[in-house]
């Protein structure tokens, strides 16, 4: 599933040492001092969570249309419940 590939110069740096220290067993902690980790770690969790709410949506659709939960608060329930 594609969500975004733009990664800046830096952050693809960040990427390329973690996989590449990862591959020979190391650990990536190093690249947590790097300037773009944090910027890097902003996007992956966004992208990350971006894919659960497309998982959300698409198992919320129907071929009727998409359906929605009900909004219903507590006050609602204890009115309607006596």
């Amino acid at each position: 599933m594609r969500i975004s590939n733009s990664f800046s110069e830096g952050e693809i740096q960040v990427l390329e040492f973690i996989l590449q220290t990862l591959l020979r067993g190391g650990t990536p902690s190093m690249a947590t001092r790097n300037k773009d980790f944090a910027s890097v770690y902003r996007k992956v969790m966004t992208m990350k969570k971006r894919v659960e709410e497309k998982k959300t949506r698409d198992k919320l659709s129907s071929s009727v249309g998409t359906v929605a939960a009900a909004d219903v608060n507590e006050d609602d329930l204890q009115r309607r419940a006596g």
